[in-house]
């Protein structure tokens, strides 16, 4: 990847952060913690990796995401918005009483939405469907879901894992975020999943860990992902929760919870310079 593309999709990633702390400070809730983690994923996915087309939401042959973690919708809208599936302008209506935007996304409202999710543990459930049905059907379409390391607490994730490596879906990839956090404490803490690694190896998976915040690992990772035949992918992307926010940076008090005003400005203050910095490179 060239250092031009590098920039391209950093200077994004800080515009969906920036979309993430509009939303959740709009809303006066949600969760700005996860979704700035995986901001640099939701962006190289949908401005890189997937077939996709925000004219065509609905084409046939698209590509399909199933973000697991549904509660980090912020992130995904941010992604959508900058992607122009809806306008930018109504990330703040996030959670409103009669705005599309809801606390957890809805398929049947939002634009670029594949799937409607929230309980944790069904959305990868849900995405190992839907490869099982793009391969039935002969379709090319690849299908990627995002889960949290706290939500593979869930035993559900491992019969989906399990059915995905019996299939053969090797038209998918299971992302996992490995931020070390959930709203209760550390994962090693509440409910210990490590070695996440070998655990999906024993599955039947390919496993690939990558830096989450590195657009040269995400390129190796999803080619790897393209190349390998006869069994799903797992993609282990380590993070910072809270990534671009200072004090929210691996700090727990933020998986759900908004930015107060004054916290908001300090937000907005430190990625509008961020942003600054990356467009003068550009």
């Amino acid at each position: 990847m060239t250092l031009k593309e590098k920039l391209a999709l950093a200077t994004t990633a800080c515009k969906v952060r920036i979309g993430v702390i509009e939303g959740t400070h709009g809303a006066k809730a949600g969760h700005p913690g996860g979704s700035l983690g995986a901001a640099d994923m939701f962006t190289y996915l949908y401005f890189k990796e997937m077939n996709i087309d925000p004219q065509e939401p609905k084409k046939q042959d698209r590509d399909r995401f199933v973000l697991s973690k549904g509660h980090t919708a912020p992130g995904l809208y941010a992604a959508l918005a900058n992607r122009g599936y809806f306008p930018v302008e109504d990330l703040p209506t996030l959670r409103h009483v009669g705005s599309y935007l809801q606390g957890h996304p809805n398929m049947n409202l939002v634009p670029g939405v594949d799937m409607s999710t929230g309980s944790l543990g069904q959305g990868v459930s849900v995405a190992a469907g839907m490869a099982k049905g793009a391969k039935y059907m002969g379709s090319a379409a690849k299908v990627y879901t995002l889960l949290g390391d706290g939500e593979i607490e869930e035993g559900q994730c491992w019969e989906a894992f399990m059915f995905a490596a019996h299939y053969k879906l090797d038209n998918l990839c299971v992302i996992i975020d490995l931020n070390g956090l959930q709203i209760d404490g550390a994962t090693k803490d509440v409910m210990n999943s490590a070695p996440v690694d070998d655990k999906m190896k024993a599955f039947g998976f390919n496993v690939i860990v990558i830096d989450g915040h590195n657009f040269d690992d995400m390129e190796k990772a999803f080619a790897n992902f393209r190349n390998t035949k006869d069994k799903p992918t797992c993609i282990l992307m380590n993070t910072t929760k809270g990534k671009g926010v200072s004090y929210m940076e691996n700090n727990v008090d933020w998986h759900g919870k908004a930015p107060n005003d004054a916290e908001f400005e300090v937000a907005m203050t430190e990625l509008n310079a961020q942003l600054a910095e990356l467009e003068a490179q550009a």
